[in-house]
């Protein structure tokens, strides 16, 4: 399973912030990590093939500006574990970033459309059309949150996505479809994650983000909303009580009772590909 880390800061550099949470999801086994961060209206992306602590060695993870960012370690699915597949994945210009957990399923179809418009692909991964989506509403006028929930109304499978964007650095949007999101809300930063070890040693406040929503996060807050109607969600905090020892196994005490209760989500996944596979073959 990928893992993602996002972080927004007053602040605090994210970058070693995003690389330390990263290393607390190693756990979820991976093939591929990589950073995104945002400073004076310009992204700037480390990624690599290989583990955290020999991609740190090779590009110094650290050493990224800005105080808002986005992270992921990749178990390849679409594509092979190569660089130009690592995430986070961008637009034409460069100027939007996305880190996903997931399969879309009909990335395929929308590759074939977004390249009739024009747009340029990099990798072989399923998450690339993300951005490039993304890129095209925004083309249309539209902010990035609104630019998101469009994108997110054309695919279809699973998803726990990270976005930013350079005309937008104030921000950091995620959207959550059968793949886990959780918020931690610090103070004077707030993060996003796929498993909650990875911000637990900064902050013991969650926020559970549920299918078919997206969150906005700020510094000083967040914001949720239904991506099918709009309508705002209040939802609190919660206290976290476990240790981290406890968070790795998700309230379950041991790995075996939690993997086992983890199989019809991987069942899911493994017949997205399936299916998937069987489409690509069908073209040929």
């Amino acid at each position: 399973m990928c893992g993602i880390f996002g972080c927004i800061s007053k602040d605090v550099k994210a970058a070693p912030v995003i690389h330390a949470a990263l290393k607390r999801l190693e756990y979820r086994g991976y093939d591929s990590v990589g950073i995104a961060t945002i400073h004076d209206g310009k992204i700037y992306i480390k990624k690599d093939s290989g583990k955290i602590d020999d991609v740190h060695k090779l590009l110094n993870l650290d050493d990224m500006p800005g105080n808002l960012g986005i992270g992921h370690t990749r178990w390849a699915t679409h594509g092979a574990p190569y660089q130009v597949n690592a995430h986070p994945h961008t637009d034409c210009k460069g100027e939007i970033a996305v880190v996903h957990n997931g399969i879309i399923e009909n990335f395929s179809e929308l590759r074939s459309e977004l390249e009739d418009l024009g747009h340029e692909f990099k990798s072989k991964t399923d998450t690339e059309v993300i951005p490039h989506l993304i890129e095209e509403n925004m083309k249309k006028g539209l902010g990035l949150v609104e630019a998101v929930r469009e994108a997110l109304k054309a695919v279809r499978g699973s998803y726990a996505i990270a976005v930013i964007s350079s005309s937008e650095p104030d921000k950091i949007v995620c959207a959550r479809m059968e793949s886990p999101l959780i918020l931690g809300v610090g103070e004077g930063a707030i993060y996003c994650a796929s498993d909650i070890p990875a911000f637990l040693p900064l902050t013991k406040r969650a926020v559970v983000i549920e299918n078919g929503e997206i969150a906005v996060i700020r510094p000083d807050g967040y914001e949720i909303r239904k991506v099918s109607d709009w309508s705002l969600i209040e939802r609190k905090p919660e206290t976290i009580e476990w240790t981290a020892e406890m968070a790795e196994k998700q309230g379950y005490p041991h790995f075996m009772l939690k993997e086992i209760h983890e199989q019809p989500e991987c069942l899911r996944n493994t017949l997205r590909l399936q299916d998937k596979y069987l489409d690509l073959m069908a073209t040929f």
